[in-house]
């Protein structure tokens, strides 16, 4: 049985795959519907997504496309893993909120798919990394299998429930 790659994904290309159904991600989506590929995330990068959500042009795209933030968060929950948050990468994004897709990417040497221009413009220094950065997701990217066990996101929420106390 062949191994599963696993993937970070930033917060525009989880927008564009589970509410703006845009067709190039449709082949991600074929490969994480079918497990060929596992999305790795941290609950810091839900709760971006949270927030996003609520931003004023996207509410109005949410009521367009029929959706709820709270179905666009529970797709997010489904399909991706939930790793701890890695140590931060030597690398430093001009966009302090996209740092988290980046140290999650190089701790696990995994590609990034990012439309961002801050994390495209590290592409080459990621690539030393052995960290592909690329706009879209394309079939047989090199396989990445994370090293750290998955954590369920009721653990990652108890856990800073007891930090915080």
């Amino acid at each position: 049985m062949a191994e599963t790659s696993a993937v970070v994904l930033d917060t525009n290309v989880v927008l564009d795959l589970w509410l703006f159904n845009d067709p190039r991600t449709s082949a991600l989506r074929q490969a994480l519907l079918q497990g060929q590929l596992l999305w790795i995330a941290t609950a810091h990068m839900r709760e971006e997504l949270r927030r996003v959500l609520d931003y004023d042009h996207l509410v109005s795209r949410l009521a367009c496309y029929q959706m709820t933030a709270l179905q666009v968060l529970e797709l997010f929950e489904r399909h991706a893993q939930f790793v701890p948050v890695p140590d931060k990468a030597p690398w430093r994004c001009k966009d302090p909120d996209d740092q988290v897709f980046i140290d999650l990417a190089v701790a696990h040497q995994c590609p990034l798919i990012s439309k961002d221009k801050a994390v495209l413009a590290l592409r080459k220094a990621l690539a030393r990394a052995q960290v592909l950065v690329s706009r879209e997701w394309v079939p047989g990217h090199p396989p990445c299998i994370p090293e750290v066990p998955l954590v369920p996101i009721a653990d990652i929420a108890m856990t800073k429930l007891t930090q915080a106390r």
